[in-house]
């Protein structure tokens, strides 16, 4: 089976509008692992317009005494990511290439550009234990690269998949992601996939790509948390999986 990882931005983003504590980030993770999610991904950013350093510290706290559930802490490793990584040491890092105070992130690392510098942070994070993931594109040609620097994923960065969805050009995106996968695979390395998904688009990629281990979903769970609750939505997700693993519609 394919892991969900809840990502719980917009919780935070939703309850920083108000000087209060609600939503509560840890009641919406406790929740969510409760129904079934196998892990919790955060995005600290600097300016802490969502996830707080303290809910950083909270939610490991909360996943290591959950059996089964892994912590996801991604981010810009150039910017505030590597304290994170040093002081709690999650069981995945997600390194994103995102700039300070952009919306979202929109692309992945490009090599040979990036690798230098990367190079040194990857073999830190592994020597603390931790497994690493880099946030690519789909672009086949890029996954030695990743193979060479010792990451041991690759997060697939999905919303051009989601983008085309719905248009004529849906078969020809995804079929750059199933050459990525393929390639990912054929080289050692494991696959997440992360970004627009939703209850829609995700069954379908799941069956096209069946190698990904992990989905990465915060925007649309949390969008549909609004209207059947933080256990419906995570449970409807699953569905999603179980429905691309079982082959049921």
């Amino acid at each position: 089976m394919t892991a969900l990882s809840v990502n719980l931005n917009k919780v935070a983003t939703l309850r920083n509008t108000r000087m209060l504590s609600i939503p509560s980030v840890t009641k919406a993770a406790l929740i969510c692992i409760k129904a079934g999610a196998n892990g919790i991904t955060v995005h600290p950013r600097p300016d802490e317009r969502h996830i707080r350093a303290n809910d950083v510290r909270e939610l490991s706290e909360i996943v290591k005494s959950a059996k089964h559930v892994e912590f996801n802490i991604e981010g810009n490793p150039f910017h505030n990511l590597m304290p994170f990584v040093r002081e709690i040491k999650p069981d995945q890092v997600t390194f994103v290439p995102d700039s300070q105070g952009q919306l979202t992130s929109d692309h992945g690392w490009r090599f040979p550009q990036d690798l230098e510098r990367l190079r040194p942070l990857v073999q830190e994070a592994l020597s603390l234990g931790v497994r690493v993931s880099l946030f690519m594109d789909a672009a086949p040609d890029q996954m030695h690269f990743v193979k060479e620097l010792g990451a041991q994923r690759v997060e697939l960065y999905t919303e051009p998949y989601a983008a085309a969805f719905l248009t004529p050009k849906r078969q020809s995106v995804l079929q750059s992601f199933i050459t990525t996968g393929d390639k990912a695979s054929e080289i050692g390395l494991g696959l997440n996939a992360g970004h627009d998904l939703n209850q829609a688009n995700l069954t379908p990629l799941l069956r096209a790509i069946p190698q990904i281990e992990e989905v990465s979903i915060g925007h649309a769970l949390i969008a549909d948390a609004l209207e059947i609750g933080y256990e419906g939505a995570v449970k409807a997700y699953l569905s999603c999986i179980q429905a691309a693993r079982g082959g049921v519609n």
